[in-house]
């Protein structure tokens, strides 16, 4: 496992540590759980984008609701 250093302003360890009075879990469990909630949110995001750019570029192929159904139902 990788341990990397990063520095929080005060008003997210502030909050950061209200939500583990709160919740009860560890504050590394909870880093842990929103890096990698973060994470896949970004992959999500980039992956958008990419097909965003496909589409505007005439790269990606885009269908009517009447094809799409179409092609689905075929």
């Amino acid at each position: 496992m990788m341990s990397t250093l990063i520095e929080l302003s005060t008003e997210f360890e502030q909050r950061l540590d209200a939500l583990v009075m709160h919740s009860g879990i560890t504050k590394a469990a909870l880093l842990h759980d929103m890096v990698e909630q973060g994470l896949a949110d970004l992959e999500t995001e980039y992956r958008a984008v990419a097909v965003l750019e496909r589409v505007c570029t005439g790269q990606e192929p885009i269908y009517s609701a009447a094809a799409a159904r179409f092609i689905v139902i075929k």
